[in-house]
């Protein structure tokens, strides 16, 4: 299993600088790489490592080549975006190293005879299919995967063991979600209805359902909570790492990428290709403009209708306190202002004292 320079060029673009036909086999960081191994540089800070690699090969901007001393007798393929490049290289070299899964259904899975399932899928051991649903080409589906009645999955959706999809959802091609994600449990909503002498949280029927795009990956135990009257919405090519919460009535903008544990509240919009960094609190009823970057730990507690970077967390104090402090906060850049004025009219008062006109 190889590839020359000009072939990974066909496939995926870029110039090559140096030998076209030099053989890749693999693919390795910088400062492992051997003589048949391509590699990448993706943080400049790495740049000294260029010059003493055993790569065969190395990707690389343009402007960083430039930068280059070493380069007579050595292969370079200049790309702008050689993590990219290289990340799709890679996944060139697992699809052809991974032997095709067969096609069929396993003796042990459980199946209604109303469900409608492509002759290309793989259903594993153990796997459960509700009525109605429909399972499109090359679906696979692991070992203890629980599908539930009229769940649609697109094309080349790939579920790992015990994932669990609930009733009505809908998947769309080339989704992939790890072990343990449920898909479309209840979204956490109950009526309050406390008197004087008692009550209770009266639960509100969760009607909706939960509605995946193309090109979704989400990763293990991670939760997706079905609408409460409408859908929740995870629109296309959206990443999202393993543990997070995502509420009902959420809608996940198109490429936006979710760090592990972040938990968005309900009925919050997040924008497209929006950055959400690990434990990030987004509180619920928010809007998150596109573009957005948030800081790993921040609580977003309003809407951010700018894009930009944004962070910020504080320890946890007593409620009338931090309502003090946060009064306080807002207000430090006119404190700072009038503290300024001060200090230049002191600053002219001393002055003035220490040297009186004569």
């Amino acid at each position: 299993m190889a590839f020359t320079l000009d072939e990974l060029v066909s496939r995926f673009g870029g110039v090559v600088i140096g030998d076209g036909t030099c053989r890749i086999t693999g693919l390795a960081p910088l400062d492992q790489a051997g003589p048949l191994q391509l590699s990448f540089l993706a943080n400049p800070k790495y740049l000294s490592q260029v010059e003493t690699t055993g790569a065969a090969a190395v990707l690389i901007t343009a402007a960083e080549l430039e930068k280059i001393d070493s380069r007579d007798g050595r292969c370079f393929l200049v790309t702008a975006n050689p993590y990219a490049y290289f990340a799709r290289v890679a996944q060139l070299f697992l699809s052809l190293a991974q032997p095709a899964e067969p096609c069929g259904v396993h003796p042990t899975a459980v199946i209604d005879p109303s469900a409608v399932i492509a002759a290309s899928a793989s259903i594993g051991a153990h796997v459960v299919i509700e009525a109605g649903a429909v399972i499109g080409e090359r679906v696979r589906l692991d070992a203890q995967v629980f599908i539930g009645r009229q769940v649609k999955l697109a094309e080349d959706v790939h579920l790992y063991p015990r994932v669990t999809v609930y009733h009505g959802c809908t998947i769309g091609a080339r989704v992939m979600i790890h072990s343990g994600a449920v898909i479309g449990a209840d979204g956490f909503g109950f009526a309050p209805d406390f008197t004087r002498d008692g009550g209770e949280w009266v639960k509100i029927p969760q009607v909706g359902t939960v509605r995946i795009g193309a090109d979704v990956d989400i990763g293990a135990n991670t939760t997706v909570d079905r609408g409460a009257m409408a859908d929740t919405v995870i629109e296309e090519g959206v990443k999202i790492d393993n543990q997070v919460q995502i509420g009902h009535n959420c809608r996940i903008g198109a490429y936006t990428v979710i760090a592990g544990c972040t938990g968005i509240a309900g009925s919050t919009t997040v924008g497209r290709h929006c950055i959400i960094g690990g434990a990030v609190g987004i509180g619920g009823h928010l809007t998150l403009a596109d573009r957005i970057t948030v800081a790993g730990k921040s609580s977003v507690t309003k809407s951010l209708t700018k894009a930009g970077v944004y962070s910020g967390t504080f320890p946890a104090i007593e409620s009338a306190d931090w309502n003090r402090n946060a009064a306080l906060m807002r207000n430090l850049d006119k404190m700072r202002a009038r503290l300024k004025k001060i200090e230049t009219q002191l600053e002219t008062e001393l002055e003035a004292a220490l040297n009186p006109p004569r």
